[in-house]
């Protein structure tokens, strides 16, 4: 049984947006019984948790069992063994675990599961643009939702779009639904000389679209030495003044790695608490930027849907959108398979004189 102390333990350096997220030891002891409650229902029911590393750090370090970004979680659903998936993220990613798991209840319980990049484009746009533009490999972001990816050639990720995207035959690509994720594709092929003709949709992610150059220069200035890292769903006036870009889990990976002890996390603010949580002796610095999508998952709504799921809270998905949604995902796979160097393919850190 865990305490309210040992899950302050956990937590105690999470200091995020000027100490909105933050933990104390009564805080802890109110949440205690919730994280016990629900890891003894889990393992009743054989059910398992994923938590995307943007929600909140009890869930995180209280109940998950699987952490990580939108390619390592949908590797995960594909290897339990549990009879019940409790993902705790939107529900485009619940969408990708039931895809990959058809025989499987897979459970979204957030009271907000939306997405601005997948609420932006429907099946029927591609189906149109198909139309429009019948040449060209439509490469979709895992941001989108199964009808989405049934209308698709291949899904990728922000940890590997520039080596599935680089590795296609076809030179004609058309990418949805992020457009300043596509405009850094294009320049990032550019870096590599690599030619494609590469379409954008219109799409945006209302975090990370916030972040502009100014804030990284006022960052530099006020904390120098500062290593700067971003994610690829930040404008391309923002990648060009980073230290380095990448998803998630590449983000974490550079930041344990690296000599470095100063670091300003330019993606949700998840990701920085779990920094602040894993290592406690680097100084992550500068605002961040809530998801209210992400943050809509609470220990609250994990336990309601173990205990008395509501038929919205369950990922249900027609078989023929199903089946063709999968053969996109796969198609991610099989890419990243064949010789992506490793990990995923972002772009190797650009270091950027301070």
């Amino acid at each position: 049984m865990l305490t309210g102390t040992d899950l302050y333990e956990k937590l105690k350096d999470v200091r995020i947006s000027g100490g909105a997220c933050a933990f104390t030891p009564e805080k802890c002891e109110t949440m205690a019984p919730l994280v016990n409650a629900i890891n003894a229902l889990k393992k009743e029911r054989n059910a398992v948790i994923l938590a995307h590393s943007y929600v909140s750090p009890e869930i995180t370090y209280g109940v998950a069992d699987h952490t990580g970004d939108s390619y390592q979680l949908a590797k995960d659903a594909t290897r339990t063994n549990a009879d019940t998936i409790v993902f705790a993220a939107v529900r485009f990613m619940g969408e990708t675990a039931k895809i990959l798991n058809p025989e499987k209840r897979v459970f979204i319980p957030g009271t907000d599961t939306g997405c601005t990049l997948a609420d932006a484009v429907t099946g029927e746009d591609v189906r149109r643009l198909r139309r429009e533009f019948p040449d060209h490999s439509f490469v979709c972001y895992i941001n989108t939702t199964a009808e989405v990816k049934a209308e698709c050639d291949v899904c990728v990720t922000s940890s590997n779009v520039y080596h599935i995207v680089e590795t296609i035959p076809n030179d004609k690509i058309y990418f949805l639904p992020d457009k300043l994720m596509g405009q850094n594709l294009i320049d990032e092929m550019e870096r590599r000389g690599v030619r494609k003709d590469i379409r954008v949709f219109d799409g945006r992610c209302y975090v990370h679209e916030e972040y502009d150059p100014e804030m990284v220069r006022f960052l530099r200035l006020k904390f120098p030495g500062v290593k700067v890292l971003s994610h690829p769903e930040c404008n391309p006036g923002i990648i060009k003044v980073s230290d380095y870009v990448g998803s998630t889990s590449q983000m974490l990976d550079y930041v344990e790695k690296s000599k470095d002890e100063r670091f300003a996390m330019l993606t949700e603010c998840g990701l920085s608490s779990r920094l602040q949580v894993e290592f406690p002796r680097k100084q992550i610095v500068g605002s961040c930027t809530l998801c209210k999508y992400m943050k809509s998952n609470t220990l609250e709504g994990i336990l309601r849907v173990l205990l008395k799921p509501q038929p919205k809270d369950e990922i249900l998905l027609d078989e023929d959108v199903r089946r063709r949604a999968q053969r996109c995902i796969d198609a991610m796979f099989e890419y990243v398979e064949k010789k992506a160097p490793a990990p995923g393919a972002a772009p190797a850190p650009t270091e950027v004189p301070s």
